[in-house]
Order: structure tokens, then sequence, then C-alpha cells
């Protein structure tokens, strides 16, 4: 899930046999999208490398207060700068008191001490150094300042005692990242089906008829979605656009296809966002051979299959959307398609000059079920695709 995609996490490693859990920590961070770089404290490196951190972060690890740079950057400033959080994760006794006492004798405490950025400290040591009054008060002092705390947890510690004092589990220092952050996770555990794109419906073996849809909506939507941590299948039709990350894609050409498809993931998904274009007539029969240009001939149309009707005859506690795409009376035509294709949703946009094909952005109307009208302004698809699924959340609710 890319949930942590444009974030910056600045990540400190203090000198704990924790340390290893702090490698994974940058590891799923990666994985959500994070930018991390990471900080390490002399007694850090007698654990673990800084080749380790470097190779997994994919970014410098800053361990030297005065390193010459090989161009002019004050790291310490640098960092704090561009953190949206700095996470401390292990966090030994001394990390915290210097902090609460504001020394900056090290690229960990002056990093935190320059950023106005909010901290989250993952505590490791052992039960009896934790419960000291002087670290207990020193914990509290951090705290009034708006440091955040995660831990530490019971359990067995590397001196072979049992009690308070173990590093939280870097997934659930995750969940806790996400949450200071303000990323939605709200569509965890949902699997979401979503189309996107035109169909193709050839007249012979090199001409179809087809239309001017990008899939960028489309796409734009299963990218949100698996950024909120939801189970993504994409189904689109013949596009240029790169599949987001995390993301199942199926490649369609025809609305038969496309049809199928979206049969075969519908019924396992909680909710499904036809976004896809879908071409509405196809030719009656289909040359096998090239039609040369010479050759008059009559083309003759029959409807395609109507795949959102389908699915809402049959879509039972599934949320279902749906798009309209109109020349005129946009809204009148959209309320009725809300009806007669039994929708939850409908995203009404309209045609002007080509646009919204191939743009970045689109001017739409959110209509419920229940009548109720939301007239965005012209934004981003991806912004777009944000409020979607913050009605869709609301409504499923």
């Amino acid at each position: 899930m890319q949930m942590l995609k444009g974030k910056t996490i600045v990540l400190g490693v203090t000198g704990s046999i924790a340390c290893f859990k702090a490698a994974f920590l940058v590891s799923i961070l990666k994985k959500a999208g994070a930018d991390v770089h990471v900080i390490m404290t002399d007694s850090a490196k007698k654990f673990v490398s800084e080749l380790t951190f470097c190779t997994i972060s994919q970014n410098s690890v800053y361990s030297e207060m005065f390193e010459v740079p090989s161009s002019y950057d004050v790291k310490h400033i640098s960092l704090a700068k561009k953190a949206d959080l700095i996470v401390i994760a292990p966090a030994t006794a001394n990390i915290i008191s210097k902090l609460a006492s504001g020394i900056a004798d090290d690229p960990l405490s002056c990093v935190v001490l320059a950023s106005k950025a909010k901290v989250l400290v993952a505590p490791a040591m052992n039960e009896a150094m934790f419960e000291n009054e002087i670290i207990q008060e020193n914990i509290s002092k951090l705290k009034k300042r708006g440091f955040e705390f995660i831990g530490p947890e019971s359990g067995d510690l590397a001196c072979s005692d049992k009690g308070i004092g173990r590093m939280s589990e870097p997934e659930k220092i995750l969940e806790k990242i996400v949450s200071l952050l303000g990323v939605k996770n709200d569509l965890k555990g949902k699997k979401i089906l979503v189309t996107a794109g035109p169909t193709r419906e050839f007249i012979d073996p090199v001409r179809y008829i087809s239309n001017s849809s990008s899939g960028k909506m489309g796409f734009a939507i299963a990218e949100e979605a698996e950024e909120r941590g939801g189970e993504v299948v994409l189904i689109s039709g013949p596009v240029n656009i790169k599949i987001p990350s995390g993301v199942q894609h199926v490649s369609v050409g025809s609305s038969d296809e496309m049809g199928r498809k979206t049969n075969e993931f519908f019924k396992q998904s909680d909710i499904v966002i036809m976004a896809a274009a879908v071409s509405d007539f196809k030719p009656k029969k289909i040359s096998l051979k090239k039609i040369k240009k010479n050759n008059l001939f009559d083309l003759e149309l029959e409807k395609t299959r109507d795949i959102l009707e389908e699915m809402g005859s049959k879509k039972g506690k599934t949320f279902l959307v749906g798009f309209a795409l109109e020349t005129d009376d946009l809204i009148e035509n959209a309320k009725k398609k809300i009806k007669t294709k039994n929708l939850d949703l409908i995203i009404a946009n309209q045609v002007k000059d080509g646009f919204p094909f191939s743009s970045e952005t689109n001017k739409v109307s959110i209509i419920q079920k229940n009548g109720k009208i939301e007239n965005l302004p012209e934004m981003s698809k991806k912004k777009i695709a944000k409020i979607i699924f913050d009605r869709v959340v609301e409504m499923m609710k």
C-alpha cells in the first residue's frame, strides 16, 4: 500500500539491540511509499551497519556531525525542514533524557531540536531502566511538549528478563505513523473493483469503433483506493498509463471482455466503481479480412452489453458507483441513470470541446441515490478520486 506516498520520514536509530527492528521498519515504510532518511547514533552503529540502512532506505545515512559534505548542505537543518515526521526507534533512555534536557550533541538530537515536525518515540530498554523515576519524568516532560510515544511492550527482554521494555513491532509503529500524518486508511480490508479506459469494437482486423477516454480518472481512483488501504483490482481497456503500485491490473480490449472480467471479480468486491467508457455499439458482423478502401459496405451496428446495468441488477450489498458522461441535460440524465442502473452514487461530467478527455483535471457533480448533488469546481482527477472515496466511506457507514 502506497499510503505514505509523498511523505518524508526521518528515522532516528539509537544504540539498542532493537536496531534490527528498525531495519524492518525502514523496509515497510518504503513499501508504503515514504521517503526515508536514517540518522544513526555512534552506539547504533555497533549493532547494525550504516550500509544496511543505506541499502534499504536508498538514501545516505547521516551519522557524523562534522563530515565534509560533497555540496553545501547543513544536514541537521535540511533534514529538520523536509521531515513530515521524525521517528526515533529504538529510543534509548539516553536519547530520551537528552531531548528532555535540550541537549544537542549529535546529529539526531540536533535534527529533533531544529525541526518543527511532530516526533514519535518508540522506547526500548530494560524494565528497571524504563521504570526509573528520572526516565519517567523525562518522558512526561516530552509528552507535555507534544512528543508522541508508542510502547514499550511487555515480553522477553535482551537481558533474559521478562517485563516491559520491548520496542513496539514495526507494523504497529507504521499504523501510528499513518495516524499521526493524517493519512486515511479507511478502505483497509475492503476489496475494490475499478474499471477504466475505452473499449475497442473491431470492424475488421485493423479498424475498430472506440472513444476518446484516456483512462486517467479510473487509474486515479484505483491509486487512491490502494493508498487508503484497499485491495484493488483495476480492469482497463487499451491505455498508456503507468499501473499504480500495489494494484492488480487486468487488461481487456472489447466490451465483451470488459463484461466477462468485471463479472469475474464482481462477486467478491465490496465496492465497484465503473469509470470505464464502454462502447455502446459494436459491429454486428466482423470481417476476418481487411476491408479494402474501394469496397463500399454498410456498417450494421448492434448494442453492446450493459455491464453497469448487469452489476446493478445483482449488486446486493456491494456499493456501486457509475459515471455519466453527457453533452447536454447532464444532471437530468445522470439522475435517470442512477435509478435505472440501481447505483448508490454517480459521477456526472460534461463533454465540452474535448474536455475532460486526456486532461489532468475535470469538473464533476457527485449525485447520491437520495438525490443529494455536490457540484465540484474544476480540480485534478486525483483530488476528485479522494472526494469520491470520502463520500463512499461516509455512505457505507
